[in-house]
Parts: C-alpha cells; structure tokens; sequence
C-alpha cells in the first residue's frame, strides 16, 4: 500500500464509540485527511474518500474496479473482503463484484424488475404487509420497531419479488436474520447463512424451470427469478450460479439497506420532533408530497449504507492528491459525503424540506443501487403508516443506551424499542 503520512490527532476508527456516531471523524477526515489510508478490523488496508466532489468522482471511476480479483495479492492475503462465504457458495458473479462488460449484461436483465410500472403494480402488497406487521403489535403499545417491523417488511417483501413460496419465507427471514447480525450473531453465522440460502436458490431455481417448461409462455407480472431462469433459456448467457448470485444479492442488499433506511429514518424522526411534526402535519392534510422529499432527506442524514462497496484500483492513479497504486482497495464514505459542507448547507441538520438534495445515498454512476426505487416505495409506505396509525410514537429507551450493528458497509441500529398509547391507533 502506498505511504501517507500519519496524524496523531487523527480519529480513531471502527470502534463500537465510533459507530453510535461516525459523523465527527469524518469531518475531521473530510478537513485533514480527505483521501486517508487505513486498516481495517479485518486486517486489510484500504483508502477511505470522504469529501462529496471526490466520492461522486470515484463512484463513476472505471479505473475502480468492482470485481475482488483485481485485489492485490499481498494486500488479499492479509484479509478477506466482500460478503463471507459468497466465494465458497459459487455467489461472487453478482452486480456488486462485476465490471461491463458483464455488469451491463446482467443489469440490463434485472432491470426489468424495477421499473417504475412494477414497482407502482407492488405498491399494495406493501402496503398490506405493512398493516399487517402493525396490527400484529399495535394493541400492546410497544414493540422493537427494527424487528418486527423494518426487519420483516423488506424480507417479505423481496421474497415475493424473487418468487419464494409464501411457506418458505420465513425459512429466508431466519437466514437473513443470520446475515445481518454480523458481530452479534455465532461465529461464522453469516457464511453458514450464506451456504444454506445458496442451496435453497439452486433448488429453487430447478424447480421453476421445470414449473416454465410446463406453462409455456410468459406471464405477467412472473417472478424475478423466474424471469432471469427465461432470460438464461433464451440465449442470454445466464449460468445458473449467475442467476443464484442475482437473486442472492438481491435479496441480501435488497432487505439491509431497506431494514436501515426505515429504522434510521424513523429513529431520525423520533429525535427531531419538530421535523416529525411537519411530516405528521402534512400526512394528517394529505399531502404526500413532503413524505418523499422527507425520506430522500433522511437518506443523506443518515443514510442506511455507510460505505460504499469495495473498489480495487486497475491502474495507478491520483485521488485528491493520494498516490493509490494497482490492486489497493478504495471505500467511498457515503456517510461523510453527505455531511460535506462544500455541498450541502447545514448537513448536520435534519430538514425534511431541504430542495438541493443530490445525495450519495444510493451510489453514482453505473453501480447506482438498482432497488433504489423499491426501497423508497417501502420507507416512504412504513414511515408514513407509522405516523399515521402511532401518531403517538415515542422512544422507549435513552438514545445513549441504543447499539448500532457492527460492519463495515452497513449502518444500522440493531433495536429500536418504542411505545405509545395503545388507543392511538
């Protein structure tokens, strides 16, 4: 890895203090040290971007290369990088670790589940499975919001997208359940997650091909998986570990940005009354229209990815002044992206009403996160039907006394007990 000089003063980083609130040291790494090079609890040493105009140009580097091979051999050695058990479990041929031209190829094949008709024609399955998750819980006057509600919501959400039985999801919410746990969970819980979701997508996918060669032709509204099973059949190129990489990662980024975005989001809320208020306010007149400003600004507040996926640079090359040679990783903070004050006004400040808001939330360029619009549609349904049917909705807990999960990539709490009056509703 390329030298940098060292700051003493320099914040420490991946602590358990550092993750209840990062947002300090990467003010001081956006002033100081915008490009800085640093180990990682796993032992590997990466470069982290953290100043807005930087990140969004790395986002759309084709120098940075997604794809973990170009990881230099020396640096691999010293720690893993990527999800664990993805290698061992054939998943690695996914959107997250390609480059074009397989990206392209196979983005263009998911694509078509997320298009906005789609994504309007689901609108009502999430709206009942949010109703659903809050009566389950309403008449107590209680509950852990993270899971029994942002949790489930995405898992059930995405396994219907998929096409995974409605008896089989709950199998996939313990799974998933496993994945997002991280540090808190057995060790080697989320590979072992992994393996076992890997077996039940290769069987799955047999299953449908038989069930297409039976049916014929193509229905509305089919199946992601179904769809990409279609594809591959048609003379797409779509291996079978290509299809199971694609479902695999739709589901596992699919259901944690979105399990974080609506629990940071109402944990947001619920610590800035006077925002709540405005939103409560609007939703009470039947106006929406601040509901999706809203959740786009809790998105760059305090966004449910912290940082970007890994990058590996394909060629030496300069960034802000950083000599960064071939194969070294590079991570776009997200987080401190969009606290830049270069870019934003205010970026501490929470402001449901805020007009300039291109934020990094879902990445740049060609990795632009391809659920984007799937998770907003299920933020901006739980939010607003949290505060419409809760509109007493309250922390039951000091703010201090909450964990945010350990990792790497991900930012979220790992509960958020909260309580009303059960006549609320």
């Amino acid at each position: 890895m390329s030298e940098q000089p060292r700051d003493s003063s320099a914040p420490t980083l991946f602590t358990w203090e550092f993750a209840s609130d990062p947002y300090p040291a990467y003010a001081w790494l956006r002033d100081h040290a915008p490009v800085h090079r640093t180990t990682l609890p796993s032992g590997v040493d990466a470069w982290l971007v953290t100043r807005y105009a930087d990140a969004r140009r790395a986002l759309a580097d084709p120098r940075l290369s997604k794809n973990p091979q170009r990881h230099s051999a020396a640096a691999h050695a010293r720690g893993k990088v990527g999800i664990p058990g993805e290698r061992r479990a054939e998943l690695m041929t996914h959107l997250l670790n390609i480059d074009p031209p397989d990206h392209t190829r196979l983005r263009r094949l998911v694509s078509k589940a997320f298009t906005p008709r789609r994504v309007a024609a689901f609108a009502p399955r999430v709206r009942t499975l949010t109703d659903q998750l809050i009566d389950a819980f309403e008449e107590r006057g209680e509950a852990d919001l993270i899971h029994e509600f942002a949790f489930p919501l995405p898992i059930y959400a995405i396994c219907d997208l998929l096409g995974v039985p409605r008896e089989d999801q709950d199998d996939f919410r313990d799974w998933a359940g496993a994945m997002i746990r991280h540090g808190g969970g057995p060790r080697g819980g989320v590979a072992r997650a992994v393996k076992r979701i890997r077996a039940y997508l290769g069987e799955l996918i047999h299953r449908k091909r038989l069930e297409l060669a039976e049916r014929g032709e193509e229905e509305d509204g089919e199946d992601l998986i179904s769809g990409l099973i279609r594809a591959g059949d048609h003379g797409e190129h779509l291996t079978e570990n290509e299809a199971a990489a694609m479902a695999f990662i739709l589901l596992f980024a699919g259901f944690e940005t979105t399990v974080n975005l609506i629990g940071n989001g109402v944990y947001a809320l619920l610590r800035h009354p006077e925002q709540r208020a405005l939103m409560q306010r609007a939703l009470e007149e039947g106006d929406e229209r601040l509901l999706a400003a809203g959740v786009e600004e809790l998105l760059r507040y305090d966004g449910p990815v912290e940082i970007a996926t890994w990058r590996f640079a394909t060629e030496p090359l300069t960034l802000a002044g950083q000599r960064i040679a071939e194969g070294e990783p590079v991570l776009v903070v997200l987080a401190a992206a969009d606290r830049d004050p270069d870019r934003f006004a205010e970026p501490d400040v929470l402001d449901l009403t805020r007009r300039d808001n291109q934020h990094l939330g879902y990445g740049h360029g060609i990795h632009y996160c391809l659920g984007a619009p799937l998770a907003r549609l299920e933020a901006q349904t739980a939010i607003a039907t949290l505060l419409r049917r809760l509109p007493g909705l309250r922390l039951a807990e000091d703010p201090d006394d909450l964990r945010w999960r350990g990792g790497l990539i991900m930012r979220g709490l790992r509960t958020l007990p909260v309580t009303w009056n059960s006549a609320d509703g």
